[in-house]
């Protein structure tokens, strides 16, 4: 699964995009330096229902921003994606 489709797979489990997901998580502080991925995973588990891994791809969107390693895109791997930027504004307006 790549990045995006865990995202989007987040989205469709909590009602929320990842930009939403993201406001709120820095709307708490999570998007801190010293703030733990077990934190943030724990807050996504307990608030949204989301699982280790959706709630990883979310961990990385609010530690790193919409950019992944261009390694995964164009790739043959289980991971790979058709960017190297994820779109955090929902499904229903992702471009085709």
């Amino acid at each position: 699964m790549s990045f995006q489709a865990y995202l989007d797979a987040a989205e469709a489990k909590t009602g929320l995009t990842p930009r939403q997901l993201l406001e709120l998580a820095q709307a708490r502080g999570f998007d801190g330096p010293d703030v733990k991925a077990g934190e943030i995973l724990d807050w996504l588990k307990n608030d949204y229902g989301l699982g280790r891994g959706h709630g990883m791809a979310i961990v990385h969107v609010i530690k790193n921003g919409p950019g992944i390693d261009p390694k995964h895109v164009g790739s043959s791997g289980s991971h790979r994606d058709a960017s190297d930027t994820l779109w955090l504004e929902g499904k229903a307006s992702k471009p085709a």
